[in-house]
């Protein structure tokens, strides 16, 4: 193979994205976090997933390459008032990937190292610095060199639902929820590590994988960079499969209430009242779950609306949060609390994030 010089092309001008879109102030926004171009291993132009991401009716994107900033300069004239473009990148370690989210326009996050070489606090300060998040991803994704084997103390939150609902999702949200219970034990108000919010993220590469297939709904100041990672960073965020999907989850005691990511302190033995609203899962099963499993079971009808309300303590449970599922492939609801050879409910169709409930002195 032989090279030559060619005739000089025009010269490059990086177009970074703004850092700001049209936003509504503080409102609840859908976002895809995990996107592949061309410019790693992905085989949708930039402007196809800008594309792509609008007709999913996403508010915002994160760029995240594989181990490059490469497109990062290109992303400036496919954002726009309507549409928030975050710079990222997924760092492809030999001990699991993980998402640098919100990172200064062409930074570049080595991925040269494994759990042994000791390098990863460095490129997690690396990011920190600059204001970002880091997101392990598909923690338990079976191809080489993609478990997570870094551990999760340094993480800002995990990414547990990762394209087309499969086994290691499963995996990846028992692991997420049995940690809330580590981190939230006690249940006094004085815990010494704050629990770690989920993510979910399409990681679409090219057709006929989804962009969207899932995202997250962050409830944020405004649609800016800074105002949605720290809306993520603070779990103030549920996980849809579609923009078709709305949810509204909320616990109400003692004359006050909480949402999705907030703490509620009432009473060690007062009434605490938990309320799901969902849309748009069709014979739906809607599950509620504390630090001891789920404790409440309920369908949707037919057309795919309905409410949940379910009555605890917050001496019983030290945090609740939600998911919805799909029908099971026989047709039916399943039961999350049996047992059996096979998964006992349907795919995820919403997850949320835990209303944490604490306890306080009369």
């Amino acid at each position: 193979m032989t090279l030559r010089f060619g005739e000089p092309g025009p010269e490059f001008t990086p177009h970074y994205p703004p850092e700001r879109a049209r936003g509504r102030g503080r409102a609840w926004y859908r976002g895809d976090c995990h996107l592949h171009t061309v410019h790693s291993d992905g085989r949708r132009l930039p402007e196809e997933v800008a594309a792509g991401a609008r007709a999913a009716s996403l508010d915002f994107i994160v760029s995240t390459d594989h181990n490059t900033s490469s497109s990062h300069a290109v992303w400036g004239p496919l954002a726009g008032p309507d549409l928030l473009i975050v710079t990222g990148e997924e760092v492809t370690t030999r001990n699991g990937h993980w998402l640098a989210l919100g990172l200064e326009p062409g930074r570049f996050v080595d991925w040269r190292y494994r759990s042994r070489d000791e390098e990863y606090p460095r490129f997690v300060r690396q990011v920190h610095r600059s204001g970002g998040l880091v997101v392990p991803a598909h923690p338990y994704c079976p191809y080489v060199a993609c478990q997570w084997k870094f551990g999760y103390e340094q993480a800002d939150a995990v990414e547990v639902w990762n394209g087309p609902w499969t086994y290691d999702d499963e995996s990846a949200v028992d692991t997420w929820d049995s940690g809330l219970a580590v981190a939230l034990r006690g249940g006094n108000g004085n815990s010494s590590r704050s629990w770690l919010p989920a993510m979910g993220n399409s990681d679409a590469h090219s057709d006929p994988q989804v962009i969207g297939l899932p995202h997250n709904v962050v409830l944020a100041e405004d649609l800016t960079r800074d105002a949605v990672l720290d809306g993520l960073r603070a779990g103030r965020s549920w996980l849809a499969e579609s923009a078709t999907v709305e949810l509204d989850l909320t616990a109400t005691g003692n004359g006050r209430q909480a949402g999705i990511g907030e703490e509620l302190s009432v009473p060690a033995d007062a009434p605490v009242d938990v309320r799901l609203t969902v849309s748009g899962v069709p014979g739906g099963t809607v599950r509620l779950i504390t630090d001891e499993g789920q404790m409440h079971q309920e369908s949707l009808p037919a057309g795919g609306s309905g409410t949940a309300v379910w009555r605890t303590t917050a001496s019983l449970a030290a945090y609740v949060r939600a998911e919805v599922r799909h029908p099971r492939a026989d047709g039916t609801p399943g039961r999350g609390n049996s047992m059996g050879g096979e998964l006992p409910w349907g795919p995820m169709a919403a997850l949320t994030n835990p209303i944490v409930l604490r306890t306080e002195d009369r």
